[in-house]
């Protein structure tokens, strides 16, 4: 492709919308365009980077024995509400009535149409396993669309379905599609790394989240260098460190003054004590109905860890209107000590300890020497606090350490949530009903596209791993003006493209050589070949490799052997 004849509207200067480096890149480069809040619009590179990347997930889906469908993005109501998730789903579910007053989803993923599409057709045992997936249109209306496609109202995602005759069917599905999975993000150039996760809204019994590592990532995860275990900090679990106090008091709790004082930092200063002699009480509000939550003062509740082990559909921190009628007290004075009315949930970490601090349910005063089950009624314990950097791993007990990530892909195992509430049932070998056993998988195809900028950047622009490249070369004609400058690049072009290299020719004859060399940093195809009047007099053609300072200088005979040298090594890293 000709630059002269090319739709690539590059910029100089980044918009001040972009908050990260994908999001900069993808404007300044010319890949995308905003239409609205969360919309884009991707112009022929962008388009070129997509197909690639579906490309690779067909390529990977085929060898894992599934099957391509297209489904509807707009679905009936009627599926939403037999698994009860239009209900749940809340207002991120994009609602729409047709002339005639029936409601619809624009799909945010498709559980329930996959299903129903099975469970038309499955009879019998022998139709299964079945693996099919799409790559298709999404929508979900985000209250805050931000960093252009990572977190946007609408994407390109590829979502696949599993049915299975039994959980170890299931299970055996689940992990030819995780090495899958791992494959197409190699592919793709990534340094991508399988965390366990919260299942969500999904649902399931387990599940893993694909990270891409970068520091500009949404997702906290929690990960050890020891053993390999990672999580998402929504699921991760570790050894805290130890309790203030091990050895249960003999002193009766009291009551002390603590006017002005709140905070477990302030109380803390007081009374010259650690906070993790400290229980914070707080008080949530789990689908309405408020609840009470202990957790030690020197760590912070996990609301999805709570919200999963009660099964509520929404928990929120109860406003104060709220916690003043619960616990009679001003927000910051909470205590189990004499609490009265609410379920009262408790973290791990404060079966070790004693001889803690808590608020009084008075305003200005906190309680000493409160020994849980002894000063109050003993309450459900389980894990509901986030792990910190340097818990115990939970696998080899060495330190964890936290990071971040961007969420590209993830992989559930359903069972039978779906195909039990929506009747997808089989006849087995004992001639008899039972319900297929299911498994999900997704992928965010912009948000990898999206992703890889931000794992392969530098402060010029872009630099793609060449499977996902828009070209795999970029040619620079530095001297349009000079005949025999151009000739010779001309005759590189025709011989690239014969050699079976995919090449971005940028031969605009009103643009400087700097200008073009600014271009081709900010597009950031892996390989570039510069034709000039100063190295044709020297005899040679600048061949270089986008991550590297230097060109190697060729003869131009040797031009192609080089070219060929170089795409070895940037396909090595992206090799499976």
């Amino acid at each position: 492709m000709r630059v002269s004849k090319a739709f690539i509207p590059t910029v100089k200067e980044t918009p001040g919308e972009a908050e990260i480096p994908s999001h900069k890149l993808m404007l300044r480069a010319g890949l995308m365009r905003k239409v609205a809040s969360g919309f884009y619009e991707y112009l022929p590179l962008g388009q070129r980077v997509i197909l690639k990347v579906n490309q690779i997930i067909r390529e990977e889906m085929e060898r894992a024995g599934a099957q391509e469908v297209l489904m509807p993005i707009m679905t009936p109501a009627e599926l939403w509400q037999e698994t009860g998730r239009w209900q749940k789903y809340g207002k991120e579910l994009m609602r729409v009535k047709d002339r005639h007053d029936r409601d619809y989803a624009l799909g945010p993923t498709h559980e329930e149409v996959i299903t129903d599409m099975v469970r038309r057709e499955l009879k019998s045992y022998k139709q299964l396993p079945m693996n099919l997936f799409q790559i298709a249109t999404k929508f979900r209306d985000e209250v805050r669309p931000r960093f252009g496609v990572m977190r946007s109202r609408e994407f390109l995602m590829k979502d696949g379905y599993s049915f299975d005759v039994d959980d170890a069917a299931c299970d055996k599905t689940y992990w030819i599609m995780f090495e899958a999975y791992k494959r197409i993000f190699k592919r793709c150039g990534l340094l991508c790394s399988p965390v366990e996760a919260d299942s969500g809204l999904i649902g399931g019994s387990f599940t893993h989240e694909f990270m891409v590592l970068a520091d500009s990532g949404e997702a906290a995860i929690a990960m050890c260098e020891a053993c390999g275990y990672a999580a998402n900090m929504e699921k991760a679990a570790g050894v805290p460190s130890p309790a203030a106090v091990s050895q249960a008091t003999t002193e009766a709790f009291a009551t002390v003054d603590t006017p002005e004082k709140y905070t477990v930092e302030d109380v803390g200063v007081l009374l010259k004590l650690p906070p993790s002699q400290f229980i914070k009480t707080l008080i949530f509000l789990a689908d309405g109905k408020p609840i009470a939550v202990l957790i030690r003062g020197d760590h912070e509740v996990n609301e999805v860890k709570v919200q999963n082990a009660l099964g509520t559909t929404e928990l929120v921190l109860a406003p104060a209107e709220k916690v003043m009628e619960v616990t009679g007290a001003p927000v910051g004075f909470a205590g189990p000590v004499g609490l009265k009315g609410v379920k009262i949930l408790a973290d791990n970490a404060l079966k070790d300890g004693h001889d803690y601090v808590t608020g009084a349910l008075v305003k200005d005063k906190h309680l000493v020497h409160v020994e849980i089950g002894r000063d109050c009624a003993a309450p459900w314990y389980n894990d509901f606090r986030s792990v910190v950097t340097g818990d115990g791993c939970p696998k080899c007990g060495k330190p964890l350490k936290a990071g971040r990530g961007i969420e590209v892909g993830q992989t559930f195992k359903l069972g039978t949530k779906y195909s039990k509430s929506m009747k997808c049932v089989y006849l087995g070998e004992d001639s008899k009903d039972h319900e297929a056993v299911m498994g999900c998988y997704g992928i965010g195809v912009t948000r990898t596209v999206a992703a890889a900028i931000e794992q392969h950047n530098d402060a010029e622009g872009i630099l793609w791993p060449i499977s996902l490249a828009p070209y795999q070369v970029h040619l620079l004609l530095l001297n349009p003006a000079e005949p025999e400058v151009a000739k010779v690049a001309d005759q590189c072009y025709e011989d690239l493209k014969k050699a079976g290299y995919e090449v971005l020719y940028d031969d605009r004859a009103d643009s400087s050589a700097g200008f073009k060399f600014k271009d081709a940093d900010l597009l950031g195809m892996p390989l570039s070949v510069r034709v000039g009047s100063r190295g044709l007099k020297e005899g040679v053609i600048e061949v270089k490799r986008r991550r590297e300072k230097e060109p190697a200088k060729v003869p131009p005979a040797q031009v192609l052997d080089k070219v060929k040298e170089f795409a070895v090594e940037e396909w090595k890293l992206c090799a499976p």
